[in-house]
């Protein structure tokens, strides 16, 4: 007999996944195209570093703190409604600022985008799993991951260009129509996929859930690979300007390290759905890649920085549709928000804290040892799995 999901499943035609990949274009967007120009040379750019720093930490504090809720909340009542919520909520937060245009109400207009992205995208994930059969999850991930990685790309530019013309009101206008536009066209082809029945969930239910490891693997995964791309972009354009390259060459060398990840991504996930892939294999050759991308960027010369940003592309764009191809597969249907709310909070905590201990172990020595910390980290992940493999064929053996 067949399920209630298979049959939305089944039910589903691409059309309907376009407005999910534009959920996730917006998430992305949001938050890099405020971001990369919150110290520009506009008037109402931030001037002080520490106001800078909090400002940042705003959006993804908020994504930190709300993603789980939000996922669970999507579970309950439906991953619509909380799409169709996050995204009107979203536009009114970038409208506060439009209306307000003084730089005190960036505060809220920030931390209101932040709560409202945090809504939105593990409930754009959750639909992306609900709409899909299993067999094309890697496929519908990868696309989910392209269109993601388009606007971590076009975000810092494209907000640039329109920070540069009228300032962070225009900037904010825009994200204004651009989420009541994703609300519009969700509302009208996102069918409604009714919450399944959950068993009752104890706490001590939930800590087992996500500390078991096939749910540890592919969200540690998840996390490695949002460190990797965070500390690509942020200190490859260091690496580079300390061996004397311009502005032109270590933006290009971002661009690629951005391009790579977003043409990688549908591949990989094409790969898993016809079998030529395991998650298991693809996670650890995309963590064994990024380590190596590490390593390369302590080599000299543009070389070391291209080659750099490429591995960790390429390893991150292997990762990311993987690992939540992996979490969709081993999640009970009616606990899909929640799962992906919390690989997402993974994946934010991987984002901030791989910067970290780069940035960390870089002041008290040199930029290749925090290089060379975070790769060792990376490649314990494939390290240990090539042990633990080797250990299961000599008990099998002597058996």
């Amino acid at each position: 007999m067949t399920s209630p999901a298979t049959s939305i499943a089944v039910a589903a035609s691409g059309r309907w996944m376009w407005p999910l990949y534009a959920a996730g274009f917006t998430t992305a967007f949001g938050a890099h195209a405020v971001a990369a120009n919150l110290g520009g040379f506009s008037d109402d750019a931030v001037k002080s570093l520490l106001t800078l720093g909090a400002l940042l930490a705003l959006y993804d504090g908020a994504e930190v703190l709300l993603k789980p809720v939000f996922g669970t909340i999507a579970d309950r009542i439906g991953a619509r409604p909380v799409l169709l919520s996050g995204l009107v909520g979203f536009a009114l937060a970038s409208a506060l600022y439009v209306i307000a245009d003084s730089p005190g109400w960036l505060w809220a207009a920030r931390l209101g985008q932040g709560a409202a992205a945090s809504a939105f995208s593990p409930a754009a994930s959750a639909l992306v799993a609900r709409l899909n059969p299993a067999a094309k999850h890697g496929r519908a991930f990868g696309s989910y991951g392209f269109y993601k990685s388009i606007g971590y790309t076009l975000g810092p530019l494209l907000g640039g260009a329109l920070v540069w013309f009228a300032g962070f009101r225009l900037l904010f206008a825009v994200m204004t129509v651009l989420g009541l536009l994703v609300a519009a066209w969700a509302l009208v082809a996102v069918p409604a996929v009714p919450p399944l029945p959950r068993a009752r969930q104890t706490v001590l239910d939930l800590a087992r859930r996500v500390t078991d490891p096939v749910f540890l693997r592919p969200t540690a995964a998840l996390a490695g690979a949002t460190a990797a791309l965070s500390v690509g972009v942020g200190f490859l354009p260091v690496t580079g300007a300390a061996a004397g390259l311009g502005t032109i060459a270590t933006g290009a060398a971002v661009s690629v390290l951005a391009a790579t990840a977003a043409l990688v991504q549908p591949r990989a996930g094409r790969a898993l759905d016809a079998g030529r892939l395991s998650a298991r294999s693809g996670i650890g050759i995309g963590l064994a890649l990024a380590a190596a991308g590490l390593g390369c960027a302590a080599l000299p010369g543009l070389a070391g920085v291209l080659l750099a940003a490429v591995l960790i592309g390429a390893g991150t764009g292997l990762i990311t549709p993987l690992g939540f191809a992996a979490l969709a597969a081993s999640t009970p249907q009616a606990r899909l928000g929640q799962t992906m709310g919390t690989a997402e909070l993974g994946r934010e905590l991987g984002d901030a804290g791989g910067p970290l201990l780069v940035a960390g172990i870089a002041t008290a020595t040199a930029l290749t040892y925090g290089y060379a910390a975070l790769a060792i980290l990376l490649a314990a992940g494939p390290a240990a799995a090539v042990i633990g493999a080797s250990r299961r064929r000599r008990h099998r053996s002597r058996a």
